[in-house]
């Protein structure tokens, strides 16, 4: 019936969106005769906020069709070397050769976003990296005829893509896959997996959520796990591919992020409205640029989420030794090879500080030169990978960092090709706690 009832008012506001929107234009198109009027362009403007609100979203594209290489712009492509039934390997591949630069598995969060909230971060790591990024399927597009997907499966997934790519390769998990990537790389350690990363860096992941609990963290502790379990656990309906499959539904998880910070977005939208009535229309597309991003949801599988919340928040396995994968303990203490870099944000309100600079001190047997940690000042947690602190101040101690641990000569080359570039756009002001 949740979902059901999401579908409606889905529906619903689409409709009214698309009406608010025709409204809007006539109320500014110079042959309505009330478009004069000092009251239009406010009500135009006002209605135009509420049809992007309302608009339907669907999955974003990347649309990194360029980056900047030694001055030099070169086309970029998306290459898909990897398909499972939950998730892609996408290779973003420039139009360069001669090159060894060093190879970056971006590991985005299976948390109601999609793979294209790390836009920035890949933009970023364009001009010196060979990029790849872990693109995760809407679970109710998968069918329930393809299984389950759980916190084993994301490890599996993980060392599934290190063997393809081979060795050699950087990993850098953002926010909640921090988790899986430790332990991946945990349980590869142990084994002395010939494609065990040379470095792992870990960007706001609760690693050990008892450090500087926040808000998400004291809600997954006042609630049991059968709370969750009945009461934001939906069933796909019919309509989609994944019809009966138990998820944790996109749009509740957008609704509790939303919630946290309801203020915070509530004056974004104000902010965004006087811009369009003062005609600064470049600042109040930065805000819809934002958002329609942030809006864009998928779900996640029932089972993969309730294990978080399990393993994850209640148990905070990793820093228990409770982790299991596929029934061995996933022991930090067995990584002795992997370059660990964490990454904080001052202002972070959903890992909270403390909780990733963990997994340095869980890794006992590293030695202190592979072990590095950088605390963002003022940065939230969106803001430690996108926007202008990301790209002008973390990214480059990401890059030195991985450098240090690349076993691989870096090669400059020549290049030829001109064509213009993308430019992401900064994360809203007052949305950085988000």
């Amino acid at each position: 019936m949740l979902y059901t009832a999401h579908e409606m008012q889905k529906a619903w506001l689409s409709s009214m969106g698309t009406a608010a929107e025709a409204n809007s234009k006539w109320l500014l198109s110079p042959s309505n005769p009330f478009s004069f009027a000092p009251t239009s362009p406010v009500i135009a403007r006002a209605l135009e906020v509420f049809a992007h609100a309302a608009a339907p979203r669907g999955k974003p594209a990347f649309g990194l069709d360029t980056t900047i290489v030694d001055g030099v712009t070169v086309a970029v492509t998306e290459d898909i070397i990897d398909r499972k039934p939950f998730g892609q390997l996408k290779h973003f591949k420039r139009a360069v050769s001669g090159r060894r630069d060093p190879r970056v598995l971006v590991v985005t969060p299976m948390s109601g976003h999609y793979a294209t909230l790390l836009r920035g971060t890949v933009e970023r790591l364009l001009p010196d990296h060979e990029v790849y990024i872990t693109d995760w399927r809407d679970a109710k597009l998968v069918p329930a005829s393809d299984g389950k997907f759980d916190l084993n499966d994301y490890v599996d997934y993980l060392v599934a893509f290190l063997e393809v790519l081979g060795p050699d390769t950087h990993m850098l998990a953002v926010c909640q896959p921090a988790v899986p990537a430790y332990a991946a790389v945990a349980w590869m350690s142990k084994r002395s997996h010939p494609c065990t990363p040379p470095s792992l860096t870990m960007m706001g992941g609760p690693i050990d959520t008892r450090k500087a609990p926040t808000s998400v963290n004291d809600l997954a502790m006042q609630r049991p796990y059968a709370w969750f379990e009945q009461t934001v656990i939906a069933t796909v309906p019919a309509a989609y591919p994944g019809g009966g499959r138990k998820v944790y539904p996109g749009f509740l998880q957008l609704a509790g992020f939303m919630s946290m910070n309801l203020a915070n977005h509530m004056k974004s939208h104000w902010e965004m409205f006087k811009h369009l009535v003062d005609g600064d229309d470049e600042s109040a597309e930065a805000t819809k640029t934002f958002y329609q991003e942030y809006r864009s949801v998928s779900d996640m599988t029932a089972e993969f989420y309730l294990q978080t919340i399990d393993l994850v928040f209640q148990r905070q396995a990793l820093a228990t030794g409770q982790f299991l994968h596929r029934g061995e303990v996933c022991d930090p203490a067995d990584i002795t090879g992997t370059a660990l870099l964490a990454i904080e944000g001052e202002r972070d309100d959903i890992s909270g500080l403390g909780q990733t600079r963990a997994a340095l001190e869980m890794a006992v047997n590293l030695p202190d030169d592979k072990k590095l940690y950088h605390m963002a000042e003022g940065a939230g947690h969106y803001g430690i990978f996108n926007g202008r602190k990301w790209r002008e101040s973390i990214a480059p101690i990401f890059e030195t960092f991985i450098r240090q641990h690349d076993k691989a000569v870096l090669t400059p080359m020549p290049l030829e090709v001109v064509v213009a570039a993308h430019v992401e756009p900064d994360v809203p002001a007052g949305l950085e706690l988000a």
